[in-house]
């Protein structure tokens, strides 16, 4: 068997976390595949490239095959494919279902692209995007030829770019485009928007655009590194697509023009020690923002750099928020020097330039949709969600944490990048070894989610629960629900099973019990609530709960339960706004459940912790 250098493996790994397939690493470093996948097993490779979303996993691969030289017909034809696919996740969100499994896929190297697959439900062939042969081959034709250009826009006119954008981007987008080009408003832009209304991909073309025309830096500043290889991916796309070039770089894409554009996550070391324009995405969910904007602010601080800041709304005491009121432009100065800052609907859904310099935007739900944005059914929406969730997903309301039980920024401090995590690998057969856990099972309701999760039980004083593993489910029977518990059992170490059957949940609690009898019970009452939520406050008060950075769903759900009081007698409970019709903070109380393995004196699982079922 031959021997591998130290770094050869590590080269091997690299290629791997960026999304080569183990056959492509083979061919590429003339390493045997089973060497390779005895590494991937033992080193836990697969923990550090696991996609979260639909759009991660694509840009991955996307960012992958760019980088690959001598492209296949095959991936060819799958890069073709996936570029489209990255425009139409904003252009057809009601596209993603298809894309979720084709992500799968793609992640488990298994992809086949639409234009390979013969024969369709009449038995004609499939030619969505030119997907025959003969324009697979024109395909690879064309990157052939864009090959020798090396990052060259240089035949790209601003008529150009300008067409494009009046083509592909709703009018608020424009506005952001405007904005950027006023002399008055673009140094310091904050915009406030709904989700999913295609902020990161507008302003990856935005940055694109720029560094075209001027030359100029841009800056991609991002909590995670996924999220930092979207905006990647979406440039990539652009190019591609576009301007038939294909834009090459790992940390960074230098263009032709001398413009470098880097995309760079929270926890970079190096990220104080360049200058250009700075985009920060998801500030409202950033731990440590007043730190990092102190870096962050520095690599623009020339008056010729913009900084455009972008987010969801999270809490009112996140660390940002200040920056967005104005009360930071207030602070220390004398009663008649301070200034008002209007942040109404009214005012900020046109725009408004406040005293501090910052031009604030806020975009809506609705606004979005009077502005050509077409992508949502906003009555729907206002049935899936309650009014306090729709509020803050949709309509840019901030959550007033005074109210919650929970502290927001308690709950950021247990924030981690999934990256430093190496000892859980969810493609393995056993993805957390031996090591004990928790389950955690909240029941969906009428139209509610049923929330699964999946955490690591301390095995000593000072030892942090960890949230591993968590799945969301719609829509679906008891069976499924439960098996796919049995799934979990059947995988891990499990210790407890924590299952609400107040109502509904007994009868996936009694199919659990058929698999593993030792399941526990949760009988809600005023006192059984009390219990439950004193243990998470003392678990996260005491820093010892973790999850990953970037998944709001979880501080959200957090933030919403609050204290009150019951109407027969006043005792003292706690609520989430949940009914019969409408569930809420479903991932919380899973939570919670798990976190019922122990009283708050905590029990420990040494001694039990190598035991299987």
């Amino acid at each position: 068997m031959p021997r591998y250098s130290p770094e050869l493996k590590t080269l091997a790994k690299a290629r791997y976390i960026k999304g080569y397939t183990v056959g492509e690493i083979s061919k590429e470093l003339k390493i045997t595949e089973r060497t390779l996948y005895n590494w991937r097993d033992a080193d836990e490779w697969q923990q550090f490239a696991a996609p979260d979303t639909v759009e991660q996993a694509i840009a991955r691969r996307v960012n992958a095959l760019i980088e690959k030289e001598n492209k296949t017909a095959g991936e060819l034809a799958e890069f073709e494919s996936l570029v489209s696919q990255l425009g139409n996740l904003q252009i057809n969100i009601a596209q993603a279902s298809k894309l979720q499994a084709e992500a799968v896929a793609i992640a488990n190297g298994t992809y086949i692209p639409p234009e390979f697959l013969q024969g369709s439900q009449n038995g004609e062939s499939l030619e969505k995007d030119g997907g025959n042969k003969q324009a697979t081959q024109g395909a690879k034709k064309k990157r052939k030829k864009s090959k020798t250009k090396k990052n060259d826009l240089s035949h790209v006119t601003p008529e150009i770019l300008d067409e494009i954008r009046e083509k592909i981007f709703f009018d608020y987008q424009k506005l952001w485009y405007e904005k950027k080009n006023d002399p008055e408003t673009r140094r310091n832009r904050f915009i406030l928007k709904s989700r999913q209304i295609g902020a990161t991909y507008y302003f990856a073309f935005e940055a694109l655009d720029d560094a075209i025309r001027t030359g100029d830096n841009q800056i991609f500043l991002s909590a995670s590194r996924d999220q930092a290889e979207v905006f990647k991916a979406y440039i990539v796309a652009f190019a591609a697509e576009h301007f038939d070039v294909e834009l090459k770089g790992q940390g960074c894409i230098k263009l032709s023009n001398g413009a470098e554009l880097r995309f760079l996550s929270t926890n970079s070391a190096t990220a104080q020690s360049y200058h250009g324009h700075l985009y920060l995405d998801e500030v409202f969910w950033i731990p440590g923002f007043k730190k990092l904007w102190k870096v962050a602010s520095g690599m623009a601080a020339h008056k010729k750099w913009r900084r455009t800041l972008f987010s969801t709304p999270s809490a009112m005491s996140h660390e940002a928020y200040p920056k967005w009121s104005g009360d930071e432009y207030n602070k220390g100065k004398a009663e008649n020097k301070k200034q008002e800052f209007d942040l109404s609907h009214k005012t900020l859904s046109k725009g408004f330039k406040g005293a501090d310099r910052i031009w604030r935007h806020m975009v809506t739900v609705k606004d979005a949709e009077a502005q050509g944005c077409n992508l949502f059914d906003i009555e729907e929406l206002q049935d899936e969600y309650n009014k306090d969730d729709f509020n803050n997903l949709f309509l840019c309301k901030f959550i007033d944490d005074a109210k919650s039980v929970f502290s927001l920024n308690k709950l950021i401090a247990s924030m981690v990048d999934p990256d430093t995590r190496t000892d859980y690998n969810p493609d393995a057969a056993r993805p957390f070894g031996n090591r004990p856990v928790a389950i955690g099972f909240d029941p969906s309701r009428t139209r509610d989610n049923s929330s699964i999760v999946v955490l690591s039980i301390p095995l000593k004083p000072g030892e942090k629960w960890r949230l591993l593993k968590r799945e969301t489910h719609k829509g679906v029977n008891f069976k499924f629900q439960a098996n796919r518990i049995k799934d979990l059992v059947d995988t891990h170490n499990v210790q407890h099973i924590g299952i609400d059957v107040t109502g509904i949940g007994l009868g996936v609690f009694e199919l659990v019990q058929e698999f593993y009898p030792r399941a526990s019970p949760i009988t809600y009452s005023v006192q059984t609530k009390t219990a439950l939520v004193v243990k998470a406050i003392d678990v996260i008060e005491n820093d010892l709960f973790e999850y990953n950075i970037g998944d709001k769903e979880v501080t959200q759900a957090f933030l919403m339960i609050t204290k009150t009081t019951t109407p027969s007698n006043n005792q003292i409970t706690y609520s989430a706004t949940r009914s019969n019709t409408a569930g809420h903070a479903d991932v919380a109380w899973a939570t919670m459940h798990a976190f019922n393995y122990e009283d708050i004196a905590p029990r420990r699982a040494t001694g039990v912790a190598f035991s299987h079922h």
